[in-house]
């Protein structure tokens, strides 16, 4: 049986799409700098705004995920 993280895991676990490398590295380490200009220059390259988001989401999810796994190691 699969636990509720394992498959949240695994629902993040997409591949990224080439071209996006250099918004979700930004998404991953500094999110909090993302402008709508980021966001327009994906659109503007032909991403669409589905994409986009499920990159986002993505990436910000498992980010999440692997800061919880170091948090945790440091409290085992």
């Amino acid at each position: 049986m699969t636990s509720p993280l394992d498959e949240l895991r695994a629902s993040a676990a997409l591949q990224p799409e080439p071209g996006m490398a250099a918004y979700l590295e930004k998404v991953r380490t500094r999110a909090y700098t993302i402008t709508d200009d980021d966001l327009n220059a994906l659109q503007q390259a032909g991403f669409d705004e589905d994409v986009i988001f499920e990159q986002t989401v993505a990436v910000a999810v498992a980010e999440g995920l692997r800061r919880l796994d170091a948090a945790e190691a440091v409290i085992e």
